[in-house]
This record gives structure tokens, sequence and C-alpha cells, in this order.
């Protein structure tokens, strides 16, 4: 589902997917890095080493919900009511 965020101070769009993130899936730990979130790229690295690898099938099932919520915590918000509304029933708490 593609939800809309917007950055209060800058105005920069963003469409997000909610839930299930085929693109982790199937490109692992790049994800973050081409989204330029090198902290999960690090995160994703480093739990693939110590699990050999089984923590990537893990990672496509969080993925969108733990980047969604960096995106909130650098200043976006729901870019309409449809996207707070399908935050808010996802456990994804905004607070205007």
């Amino acid at each position: 589902m593609k939800l809309t965020l917007k950055h209060n101070q800058t105005g920069v769009v963003k469409q997000v997917t909610l839930g299930f993130s085929w693109t982790t899936f199937l490109f692992g730990g790049f994800v973050p890095l081409f989204r330029g979130d090198l902290k999960w790229f690090l995160i994703m690295f480093i739990v693939s080493i110590v699990t050999a690898g089984l923590g990537w099938f893990v990672f496509p099932f969080i993925y969108n919900k733990i980047y969604i919520k960096g995106l909130i915590e650098k200043g976006y918000v729901p870019g309409d009511d449809f996207s707070k509304n399908q935050l808010q029933a996802n456990g994804i708490v905004f607070h205007a």
C-alpha cells in the first residue's frame, strides 16, 4: 500500500510502501543503502553475518515500517488523510 509523506520544512514528497518489502526480499541490505539509510544497511549487514544469512528473511517483514518511522523522526508528515489513517491503523502513531 502506497502512502504519501511530506517534509514540513523542505516540501519534499516521498511515496512509501507500507507492509511487506518486496525490494528488501529481493535485494536485501542494498535497499537501505540505496535509500540513504546507512544505519540500517550496517545493522542488516551485521545481522546477516551473525545469523549466517538467516536475518535476510526477517527484514522484508519489518523494514518498510522502520523506514517510515525514520522519515517521521526526520520531520516528514502524512501528505493526506488516507496516509495518516493508515499509519495510525498500523501502529505508527503520528501526532500533529
